[in-house]
């Protein structure tokens, strides 16, 4: 092989090295299914050595469940998007942001928030954390003074919220059934709804009833 046929390895720092190899395996993730993707094939891709990436990230799993963070974590959206004006205006522009981020790597977000994802109970584990961190993002970027979980009606609302806007991305995304002006539609709609009318709401009803513990059936039972 010649000089001029050899790779040219450029040398960067630690952190943008790892961010050039994640970007490399976001992109494979999304273009092959999981089990048609090898560390070799990433490190190929970013002209790197295979033990590097194994340095880095470790094995391919691992790597994936990174990617699986990086997609569903909705990075960025505080720096990003002001929070100011009324609730449509927020809304509005946190939807097109997270377009915005999607689009970037759509074919991945469908991957791993489709059928394209491994069985594995740690992507799903991922995906299930990554909601709730996505929901509370957007009730506090909303103005919201709600920690999901302290509200089960709530977190539940925008764990439903959450489903939407995945099946709403596969639809344009995988599907081109919505435009994206449709799914802006559909995802800003849906939220204000949920904020302005379904949430107030949630405060007049009562939750949903527990069965009472059998002890206290029993003393219940007794006492007559």
């Amino acid at each position: 092989m010649s000089s001029a046929d050899a790779p040219r390895w450029t040398r960067l720092e630690p952190d943008a090295r790892r961010e050039q190899i994640l970007a490399c395996a976001t992109r494979l993730f999304g273009e092959r299914p999981y089990a048609e993707v090898s560390t070799t094939d990433i490190a190929r891709e970013a002209g790197v050595a295979r033990g590097l990436l194994n340095h880095y990230f470790g094995q391919k799993r691992d790597l994936y469940l990174k990617v699986v963070k990086r997609m569903l974590l909705m990075p960025g959206l505080e720096e990003k998007v002001s929070a100011t004006g009324s609730l449509r205006q927020r809304v509005e522009r946190s939807v097109e942001w997270y377009l915005d981020t999607v689009a970037a790597h759509g074919k991945t977000y469908v991957a791993v928030t489709g059928a394209g994802s491994i069985a594995d109970p740690e992507v799903e584990r991922i995906i299930a954390e990554a909601d709730d961190v996505a929901a509370a993002k957007t009730l506090q970027f909303l103005g919201l003074k709600v920690e999901v979980g302290s509200d089960a009606r709530h977190r539940a609302m925008m764990r439903s919220y959450a489903g939407l806007v995945k099946s709403t991305i596969r639809e344009w995304i995988r599907g081109g059934t919505l435009s994206r002006e449709d799914a802006h539609l559909l995802l800003s709609e849906s939220l204000i709804t949920i904020v302005r009318d379904v949430f107030p709401h949630l405060h007049q009803q009562p939750g949903p009833e527990r069965p009472a513990p059998k002890a206290a059936s029993k003393r219940s039972k007794d006492a007559k």
